[in-house]
Order: C-alpha cells, then sequence, then structure tokens
C-alpha cells in the first residue's frame, strides 16, 4: 500500500521543484508582483527559487524532511503578501490570468500549501491520527 505523504510529498516536491525553476529561469514576473516594501525584488525572487528547490530536495532526505516541511510551510505564507500586492494591483503577468476567478482560489489554497507542507514532513499529523 502507498503511503498517502509520499504521494503528497512527491506532488508538493514537484510542484516547488518547477516553481524555484520557474523563479530562477523567468524571474521578471515574480518581480513584478514583490510587494514596493521588499527590498532587492531581483534578489528576493533569486533567493526564493532556490530556497523552492532545496525545500523540493530536503522533502526526500529524511534528516531534512522536518526542516524542508517547516521552510515551504514558512516559505508559503512569507510570499502571501506579493500573491496580495498581484491581486489587488491587478498586476498583468503575461500568460495568467487576471480576475478573482484565479486570485480567490490561489488565497483559498494558501493556507492548504502551508498544511500540506507540514503534514507531508511528518512534522503535523493533524487531522489524521
Amino acid at each position: 500500500m502507498i503511503d498517502a505523504r509520499f504521494v503528497m510529498r512527491c506532488l508538493m516536491s514537484a510542484f516547488y521543484l518547477a516553481a524555484g525553476i520557474l523563479h530562477l529561469k523567468s524571474p521578471h514576473g515574480f518581480v513584478m508582483i514583490v510587494p514596493w516594501f521588499v527590498p532587492w525584488p531581483e534578489t528576493v525572487v533569486w533567493l526564493t527559487g532556490l530556497a523552492e528547490i532545496a525545500g523540493a530536495i530536503g522533502l526526500f532526505i529524511p534528516k531534512l524532511r522536518y526542516a524542508a516541511g517547516i521552510g515551504l510551510a514558512l516559505y508559503a505564507v512569507c510570499v502571501f503578501p506579493a500573491n496580495i500586492n498581484h491581486a489587488l494591483n491587478m498586476i498583468d503577468v503575461g500568460g495568467l490570468p487576471n480576475s478573482w476567478w484565479y486570485h480567490g482560489p490561489r488565497f483559498l489554497l494558501q493556507p492548504i500549501l502551508v498544511w500540506w507542507a507540514l503534514y507531508c514532513s511528518r512534522v503535523i499529523n493533524w487531522p489524521f491520527k
């Protein structure tokens, strides 16, 4: 029987690995949504890309899994201001929808991403025993 956390870990790792590579390969769209109060947007986008890649890899290293889960959960919280900025200022990022049909579900999924990172890395067991 396949462990559900393993499947969740694989999916989360693939998601963050792809996002991290995209941050490094095509940073312009990410830089555009960085809020005004964040210094050095280009550097921040580059570092967040590296953080996503490190977290994605860390999920598969048993000694790092716990820390990777916490790191990815914190990452999802820290990028939320960029998501808010993107939505409220209707910043047009090529290829992404620019409506509440896109931003609304994205906001609702943010807490799920936090939980997912913590659950698949065995930081928490909630709501399952």
